[in-house]
């Protein structure tokens, strides 16, 4: 352990201070919980130390029921502590990790899992069918299911391993959405005990951006920029600015408020829609918040120069921005759909820009994706379309597994609360 505990000074000496004292009190109070299970022989958790501290030391250092912890965001949240007091006190684990991967086999994105893993955690198996993991795998007793997008029929595969592996305890998503995995029985994770779990926070700012570009592309004109350069017209017009316009947001969540972060800087106003409206009463860039609802929906639709859909795919949300929802459209509207094609009705959609209730749209999600060739939406000018590809940097995927295997692995083999839970009954 001396050994463990050397490299991990050498790497954390500037966080050693914050963190010392919560380590060791870990040390001190927790072993090894073997439930019946096969017991886990970890050579390293032979050893203590003792480190005298104050309660609100370690409350400050790290306190993983506050609610700021309960949620992750890439820009905002503190990342590695939960892997420092691993690095620092081996005998702070409370149980192995021995995790199942499901996912396309040429996943690139799967690499942290076969060269990051921390100390006490295993990776078993990868495999996109149940078949594909063998029956030996049940003497192992997996504990730790992740889910990867890139797996074929993944709502149909989920049920098969959850039944063949009983021993799952918690199931991560490497994606915000998990729409990908609703089945029948799906709502069954959570009355079985196990723990959800996704990449919310992991996205939020490049789609963030992508809003901005979205707004901007309206209110500058930029078809008319494009089209007078490819005409070499020289054609002197006013634009639009950004500030003091209103944006509306449809699902205020991580995504919702990375978008209300950026337009608020433009001098933006920015009114809300989402289920728990108090959990943004202190919001210092929301200027108001509503409740859902179609008579929210509407008054929000009715005041807003730009909306936001960012609202997730649920049995709720499918279909929620509809005729009566545009309708209700201020004049000049542009409306941006970032969170899943299906939340809107396209057919609506299309009706209210051809007789000019919308003064234009941006598209990054779809009903039916690809989009068909035949759509309509390919045929509106006013319509900026992109193939669902707007997160999709050169990493994105590598830093959501990152994320699992830095920061809620380590919570999980130490006992801790887990970031970003999922409602599997409200499928967010």
């Amino acid at each position: 352990m001396s050994m463990i505990l050397s490299r991990a000074l050498g790497r954390h000496a500037g966080d050693l201070s914050k963190l010392t004292t919560l380590a060791v009190a870990n040390s001190r109070s927790s072993r090894l919980r073997h439930s019946g299970r096969k017991k886990v022989e970890l050579a390293s958790l032979s050893s203590s130390r003792s480190i005298s501290g104050s309660s609100e030391m370690q409350k400050k250092a790290w306190d993983t029921q506050a609610d700021e912890y309960k949620f992750w965001n890439r820009e905002e949240s503190t990342s590695g502590q939960a892997q420092m007091v691993l690095d620092m006190s081996p005998d702070s684990i409370q149980k192995e990790a021995r995790i199942l991967c499901l996912s396309a086999a040429d996943d690139a994105a799967n690499k942290p899992l076969l060269d990051k893993l921390p100390f006490g955690s295993r990776l078993l198996h990868v495999g996109s069918q149940s078949t594909d993991f063998p029956d030996e795998l049940i003497d192992e007793s997996p504990n730790v299911l992740f889910v990867s997008p890139s797996c074929p029929h993944a709502r149909l595969i989920l049920p098969l391993v959850l039944a063949k592996f009983p021993t799952i305890e918690w199931i991560h998503v490497r994606s915000a959405g998990i729409d990908f995995l609703e089945s029948d029985e799906l709502p069954y994770v959570g009355k079985k005990g196990i723990i959800m779990t996704n990449a919310k926070g992991q996205f939020s700012s490049s789609l963030a951006e992508y809003v901005m570009m979205a707004c901007s592309y309206f209110a500058k004109d930029i078809p008319r920029l494009l089209k007078n350069k490819d005409s070499k017209i020289w054609d002197e017009f006013e634009i639009q600015e950004l500030r003091g316009k209103t944006m509306g947001i449809v699902g205020y969540g991580d995504i919702g408020r990375a978008a209300a972060k950026l337009a608020s800087v433009f001098g933006m106003k920015i009114i809300a829609l989402r289920r728990n409206p108090e959990k943004s009463e202190f919001d210092p860039v929301c200027d108001e918040v509503l409740g859902t609802g179609r008579l929210s929906l509407q008054k929000l639709m009715s005041v807003s120069d730009y909306v936001v859909c960012s609202a997730p795919s649920t049995v709720e949300t499918r279909g929620m921005v509809n005729a009566d929802a545009f309708k209700a459209s201020k004049k000049n509207q542009v409306f941006i759909n970032l969170g899943r094609g299906p939340v809107v009705d396209e057919d609506a959609l299309v009706e209210a820009l051809q007789n000019g209730t919308l003064r234009g749209a941006a598209l990054d999600v779809f009903a039916t994706e690809p989009l068909p060739t035949d759509h309509a939406l390919w045929d509106l000018d006013q319509v900026l379309i992109s193939p669902h590809n707007m997160d999709r940097t050169a990493t994105f995927m590598h830093e959501a597994t990152e994320f699992f295997v830095n920061e809620n692995l380590p919570r999980f083999m130490l006992g801790h609360s887990l970031l970003n839970p999922v409602d599997v009954s409200l499928g967010y």
